[in-house]
C-alpha cells in the first residue's frame, strides 16, 4: 500500500491511496474459505461447495468490502501519523471506472485543511465586564414584594388603586371565559384604571382588548387564549368582579425572617436587606459573565482573520448532510455555518495554546455542583457525598447531558482565561442601568 499527498494550497490537499493485491488477498481468501464452510447451496453438501462457485457468488462483494475497510483504516492512520488538522471528513473523488477484476486499485480523497492563525486576546479594543449591583430602590421593592407575598388579604367594598380584583373575562363569540386575579398597575392606560376605581362586587366592566395590556403575552394569559389570537386582537370583553381585596403587608418580624431563611439566620431588617442584596448580586454575576463571554466571542470572531477552504466545506456539507442539498442550498448552509465554524477553530486554538483541557473529573464536578443547587431549591441544603456521587453517576450515564456539561466546563474555563488575559475594563452600575445600557430602555 502506498499513500501520497499533493498540497493544492495552504487549505486544500489531495491524498492518493494505492492498494495492491498483497494488501488484501490473504484476508479475502480467508473470508471466502469461511463462507465455503457454511455456504448452503443446493446440490452441494455444506463445506463441499467448490471454491470457484463461492468466489463467483461472493468474491466481488467480499473484495469491495475488504478494500473499503483497508482504505478507511489506512486513511485514518495516515491523517493521525501526519498530524493533519483536517476540517470535516475526507471527500472521495468520484470514480466510475473501477475495475474490480484487476489487482491494483487507486483512490483519491480531497482534504480541507485547518488554517494556521494566531488569536490575540489582549487587543486594542477594551471589552466591558459589568459589575452589577442591587441598588436601594430594587432592594426596597423586593422587601415590599416579600411583604405582599406573605401578607394577608383584607376584603374591600370598592376597588381602590392598590386592590387585588378577582373576576371573569368573557366574550361569547371568541369563547373567552377565564377567571383571573389582577391589579390595576398591569393595565396599559390610565383610562382603564379609572373604569375600575369605585366599582363593587357584581359590577360588569366592558373593556377593549386593543391596548389593554403592555404586550400580547399579558393579554394571552389574562384571556387564556392562543398567542396567535392575542396578537392584534381588537374586540370587547366583559369583566365581572367577584372579589375585591387589599393585600395587607406582612410585618418585618422574626417570624417572617425565619420563614424566609431558617431560624435566626436573619434577625433584623438591615440583615434582610443585606441578604436580598447578596442573593441578587450572585444572580447578577451570572448575567455579567454571560455578557462578557458573548462579547469576547463576538470580538474574537470579528477580529481573528483567517481563510477557510470554503469550496471544500460546501461540498462536504452537501455530501454529509441528513437531507440532500443542491449547490445553491449547500452554499447557503455554509454561509449560515461559517461564523460558528470560525469560533470552533478559535476556541480549539485557545484551549490548545493555553493548556486548557476538560477531563471527566471536571464534568463530574460540574454535575455535582448542578445537583447541589437543584437539591437546595427543595430544601436539601447538605446532601451527603454518597448522594451526590449516586445522582451524578445517573446524570453522566446520559451522553447528551455529558455533552451539555462538557460545553459548560469549556465556557467556564474560557471565561476565566478571558478575565485573566483579555483587555477588559470593569464598569459598575445598577441592574436597572445595566438593562438600559445593554438591552435598551424597555
Amino acid at each position: 500500500m502506498n499513500i501520497t499527498r499533493e498540497n493544492i494550497d495552504a487549505l486544500n490537499a489531495v491524498v492518493k491511496v494505492d492498494i495492491a493485491k498483497d494488501d488484501y488477498s490473504d484476508k479475502v481468501e480467508k473470508i471466502l474459505s469461511d463462507y465455503r464452510k457454511t455456504a448452503n447451496i443446493p446440490g452441494f453438501r455444506k463445506g463441499h461447495v467448490p471454491m470457484g462457485m463461492v468466489k463467483k457468488q461472493y468474491g466481488k462483494a467480499v473484495l469491495v468490502d475488504e478494500v473499503n475497510k483497508l482504505l478507511q483504516d489506512a486513511l485514518n492512520k495516515y491523517l493521525t501519523e501526519e498530524k493533519l488538522d483536517v476540517l470535516g471528513q475526507p471527500l472521495p473523488r468520484p470514480q466510475d471506472d473501477i475495475d474490480w477484476n484487476g489487482d491494483h486499485f487507486s483512490f483519491e480523497f480531497e482534504l480541507g485543511l485547518a488554517p494556521e492563525f494566531e488569536v490575540v486576546l489582549n487587543g486594542k479594543k477594551q471589552i466591558t465586564h459589568y459589575n452589577i449591583i442591587a441598588g436601594t430602590k430594587m432592594i426596597e421593592e423586593q422587601v415590599e414584594r416579600i411583604q405582599k407575598q406573605y401578607g394577608k388579604l383584607v376584603p374591600q367594598d370598592t376597588v381602590e388603586k392598590d386592590s387585588e380584583i378577582t373576576g371573569v373575562y368573557k366574550n361569547e363569540d371568541e369563547a373567552i371565559d377565564n377567571t383571573v386575579t389582577l391589579t390595576l398597575d398591569k393595565f396599559k392606560g390610565k383610562a382603564t384604571e379609572k373604569q375600575f376605581i369605585g366599582a363593587k362586587v357584581g359590577d360588569v366592566i366592558v373593556l377593549k382588548t386593543k391596548g389593554l395590556y403592555n404586550d400580547d403575552h399579558e393579554l394571552m394569559h389574562a384571556l387564556k387564549i392562543e398567542h396567535d389570537l392575542a396578537k392584534d386582537l381588537n374586540i370587547e370583553v366583559s369583566f365581572t368582579i367577584n372579589e375585591i381585596n387589599k393585600r395587607e403587608l406582612a410585618d418585618l418580624d422574626q417570624e417572617l425572617f425565619d420563614k424566609l431563611f431558617g431560624k435566626d439566620i436573619v434577625t433584623t431588617v438591615a440583615e434582610l436587606k443585606a441578604k436580598i442584596k447578596e442573593d441578587a448580586e450572585k444572580q447578577f454575576v451570572q448575567q455579567s459573565d454571560q455578557k462578557l463571554l458573548n462579547d469576547v466571542t463576538e470580538y474574537l470572531v470579528e477580529n481573528t482573520k483567517f481563510d477557510l477552504p470554503a469550496e471544500f466545506l460546501t461540498k462536504w456539507m452537501q455530501a454529509s448532510g441528513e437531507k440532500e442539498l443542491d449547490n445553491v442550498q449547500a452554499k447557503e448552509e455554509y454561509q449560515k455555518s461559517e461564523k460558528s465554524l470560525r469560533y470552533q477553530l478559535i476556541e480549539s486554538k485557545l484551549m490548545h495554546d493555553n493548556g486548557l483541557k476538560v477531563d471527566f473529573e471536571d464534568v463530574k464536578a460540574s454535575a455535582k455542583a448542578m445537583i447541589k443547587v437543584q437539591m437546595a431549591q427543595f430544601g436539601q441544603m447538605n446532601p451527603s457525598d454518597k448522594e451526590l456521587e449516586d445522582i451524578a453517576a445517573r446524570v453522566l450515564s446520559n451522553q447528551d447531558e455529558v455533552k451539555r456539561l462538557s460545553e459548560q466546563v469549556v465556557s467556564q474555563k474560557l471565561l476565566n482565561l478571558y478575565k485573566e488575559k483579555a483587555n477588559i475594563k470593569v464598569k459598575e452600575l445598577s441592574y436597572e442601568a445595566f438593562v438600559k445600557e445593554v438591552y435598551g430602555d424597555k
